[in-house]
């Protein structure tokens, strides 16, 4: 254990979140989320919910601020309703380290998918949020 790092991040996250450089995104996956099949570089957050992750990373990232949309989602698929909680829970978590919350961009699930085989990792959460992953792309320190 170390002070001031939540518990929720595991030494695998911390060195991942530390290697990362500007521009470099890193995808919270709930878990039904192909990730090995998308990225070789794959961490196990299980049992562990988007929104509690989050809060345990963003005092740790900065995200970027010379793009438009350092925080993309997943776009519903046709037929399916975007659940609104979900979004909102991770503002929630997201806003107390951020000046102003950027916007969330929206991807449809292959466009999605295909943005994850760039990634710097994907985590694998116990996430059950329909919808729920989020790619986040880091910024400089100012």
């Amino acid at each position: 254990m170390l002070k001031g790092i939540s518990p929720l991040i595991s030494p695998e996250l911390l060195k991942t979140l530390a290697s990362m450089g500007h521009g470099d995104e890193i995808v919270l996956a709930d878990a039904h989320y192909p990730g090995k099949s998308l990225n070789k570089k794959v961490i196990r957050a299980d049992g562990l919910k988007i929104a509690d992750l989050l809060s345990a990373i963003m005092p740790l990232f900065e995200l970027d601020n010379y793009v438009h949309y350092p925080l993309i989602m997943m776009n519903p698929g046709e037929g399916d309703k975007l659940d609104l909680k979900v979004e909102a829970s991770y503002i929630k978590s997201i806003a107390p380290f951020c000046k102003t919350v950027p916007s969330i961009e929206r991807l449809e699930r292959f466009k999605f998918y295909e943005r994850s085989k760039g990634a710097f990792a994907i985590v694998m959460t116990g996430e059950t949020a329909k919808y729920g992953n989020i790619i986040l792309k880091k910024g400089v320190i100012t």
